[in-house]
């Protein structure tokens, strides 16, 4: 791994304005993060980044994350095809957020269900109840996972 463009935290004024990356991980070492379409913006999903995934997503240009069920560094697209490919990466004003944009191509899909977005269903406000929103799964998950 090449030298890691993290930085430690400093003062406040040079971690909200500053050009430094300084990144703040939780107690458990993790920094949430949310990936967009870098060509719509639609939120594809939301996950964790240790110190780790968040170098090899600037080092690798493929967006990686923290299985906090697996314990274990995740690599988007690694068991399903569906990778993410980086387009650019943001922090929020105290970096304790991560924001990816990426590639994930016309008919690319990030959630494990198959949709496009994890974000695939709704609150419909007169039912108090969710319903489907996100079009139709663009692969079979037990197909591609080997469940089925």
């Amino acid at each position: 791994m090449s030298q890691s463009c993290l930085h430690e935290r400093s003062s406040k004024e040079e971690i909200e304005k500053g050009l430094a990356l300084q990144p703040k991980f939780d107690e458990n070492g993790l920094i949430p993060c949310i990936t967009t379409d870098v060509h719509t913006n639609q939120v594809l999903m939301f996950a964790f980044m240790n110190k780790e995934a968040l170098e090899l997503t600037i080092e690798t240009g493929k967006v990686t994350y923290f299985s906090r069920s697996r314990g274990t560094i995740w690599v988007k697209g690694e068991s399903s095809g569906q990778v993410q490919k980086l387009r650019e990466l943001r922090t929020d004003c105290d970096q304790d957020v991560i924001l990816c944009k990426a590639d994930i191509g016309e008919k690319g899909a990030s959630c494990h269900n198959g949709y496009k977005s994890c974000f695939y269903r709704k609150l419909e406000a007169d039912s108090n109840e969710l319903v489907y929103d996100g079009g139709e799964p663009l692969f079979d998950p037990d197909k591609v996972y080997g469940k089925g």
